[in-house]
């Protein structure tokens, strides 16, 4: 965690991209928002202002490994997502194991007696929320990192 400004936790998905940032004074990771993709060249645009308005130090892409470790097609739609996003932004990208990070954050709304509509609003922020707390709480130790591309224009 060298550079200076936030880290945010991305909770990867075809649809919905759920995102948290961090407090980098307390290490708390909070929810930020859900982003609906759209078409590449938006969802660029979209990325590379939030790593501005954020001053983003990385991004802490959330890798839905199996129960047994090994990675499927799931897996491997987040590793190129992550590829793109440290192209597109120009800022270091790291995955961290998600394993039942969506489970976790559906309880905790409904543990907080949260309709299914809201529930479904925020689930991705949330679950953002704990990839990214468990990527801080353990030192930032990703399951790989890719180094930053150049900023695309």
């Amino acid at each position: 965690m060298s550079m200076p400004g936030r880290w945010i936790g991305v909770d990867f998905g075809t649809v919905r991209v759920g995102l948290a940032s961090e407090d980098p004074g307390t290490g708390i990771a909070f929810p930020l928002q859900t982003y609906t993709r759209a078409a590449p060249a938006k969802d660029a645009g979209f990325f590379q202002e939030l790593a501005k308005r954020e001053q983003v130090a990385g991004w802490v892409v959330g890798l839905p490994v199996r129960g047994d470790g090994s990675e499927g097609e799931k897996a491997k739609e987040a590793r190129e997502f992550g590829q793109w996003l440290g192209k597109t932004t120009g800022v270091e990208v790291r995955f961290f194991d998600e394993r039942y990070t969506t489970v976790e954050a559906e309880e905790t709304l409904k543990a907080v007696g949260m309709s299914p509509k809201k529930r479904k609003e925020k689930r991705d922020q949330i679950a953002a929320q704990i990839i990214l707390q468990s990527f801080l709480e353990s030192g930032g130790a990703g399951l790989d990192d890719i180094p930053p591309g150049p900023l695309s224009t």
